[in-house]
């Protein structure tokens, strides 16, 4: 089979993570007899260098006209006194719209190997986790109305939270699909008490959970998520929440599994064409010194091929290479942890990976 891909490399240490993890997928390719096509385009901070913004019209008709997209990280010092609307961080929300990408999933699993890296007790993270957080995308009060008006006390600034059934609907349904695919059980959550949108939220739920009677479902209120996935993240298999709690409630999980570098991510919409990307940033700080972690964008692009194309064993084979990089002992900087063993550089961990595929 072939497939084109359009490449996002990115700023700070964007081009190094994307192009180890072409080097995985072009090798798993030839293992399995496919054929992947790459093409670059400018997002970011690099795309407002060289044409003034930071989500170029090319950028979006070419993800467009792929079968999908691999991700690296964009934003950087340089960049701090853009205006908010040309900021390189525009350019995620941009494209996911563009690409109609509502739902983004994002593991957050505790590797045997790196349990030793978790800030959590050893009695707590004993049995590990795996946890699948799926995270409404392009809705809530990140896309609704904003501005600065007068009130009460003067002048005041308002992000406006809104949520339709149908956006609802579609979230809930594909969080179901995933709980009846892993362990069955689904917790959403969501601030019922205080907000209406929640308490809509909650009633849509509801409604779904009777066309899935096999799934566990539970409802919990954003605060004592937060609490309880510090006490016990492995009572939890497959999250489902709104835009702006799955962005915070997100970025705590992936804490807790003490390895940022490793988590990848997918962002998905009604078609099979997807955008994924590692969860951690630009690392300006390290760009271009070959220390970067690539195993959470060699990891994305597992996901791009199990959720994109399809192609189940070939996403098995990479997750696979990847534990077993772990389970010998091999680290970049960043999973390093109290080892004595000299960190891997970007290139050689990723040279691991594909002598084990």
């Amino acid at each position: 089979m072939e497939y084109n891909i359009a490449l996002l490399r990115g700023d700070g240490i964007g081009p190094e993570i994307v192009d180890s993890a072409v080097k995985v997928l072009e090798k798993t390719a030839a293992k399995f007899g496919h054929k992947f096509n790459f093409k670059p385009y400018l997002i970011g901070g690099c795309a407002i260098d060289k044409t003034g913004v930071p989500l170029p019209q090319e950028t979006i008709d070419g993800c467009l006209a792929s079968d999908s997209v691999l991700l690296g990280a964009v934003g950087g010092p340089q960049w701090d006194d853009q205006p908010g609307d040309n900021r390189p961080e525009k350019a995620l929300l941009g494209i996911r719209s563009a690409l109609g990408l509502y739902m983004n999933l994002r593991p957050a699993k505790l590797y045997p190997a790196l349990r030793s890296a978790s800030p959590l007790k050893d009695e707590i993270v004993a049995n590990g986790f795996d946890i699948l957080i799926v995270r409404e995308l392009i809705g809530g009060i990140y896309f609704g109305e904003r501005g600065i008006r007068q009130g009460r006390c003067g002048e005041e600034a308002f992000d406006t939270e809104s949520y339709s059934p149908m956006e609802i609907e579609r979230i809930g349904r594909a969080a179901f699909e995933a709980a009846m695919k892993r362990r069955k059980r689904l917790c959403s959550i969501d601030k019922a008490n205080v907000l209406e949108t929640s308490r809509l939220w909650r009633r849509i739920m509801h409604g779904l959970s009777e066309e899935y009677p096999e799934v566990e479902y539970s409802d919990m209120f954003v605060d004592n998520a937060a609490m309880q996935l510090i006490r016990d993240p492995d009572q939890f298999d497959v999250i489902v929440t709104s835009n702006m709690f799955g962005d915070i409630l997100s970025d705590e999980a992936s804490q807790i599994t003490g390895s940022i570098g490793m988590l990848p991510s997918a962002s998905l919409g009604a078609s099979t064409r997807g955008l994924f990307e590692p969860i951690h940033g630009s690392a300006p700080d390290i760009a271009g010194q070959n220390k970067a972690d690539p195993l959470a964008t060699i990891l994305s692009g597992a996901m791009m091929l199990r959720y994109s194309f399809g192609l189940s064993s070939e996403a098995d084979c990479i997750e696979n290479a990847v534990n077993s990089v772990l389970d010998a002992g091999h680290r970049t900087a960043d999973i390093l942890g109290t080892s004595s063993n000299t960190p891997l550089s970007c290139t050689e961990i990723t040279n691991k990976v594909i002598e084990v595929i």
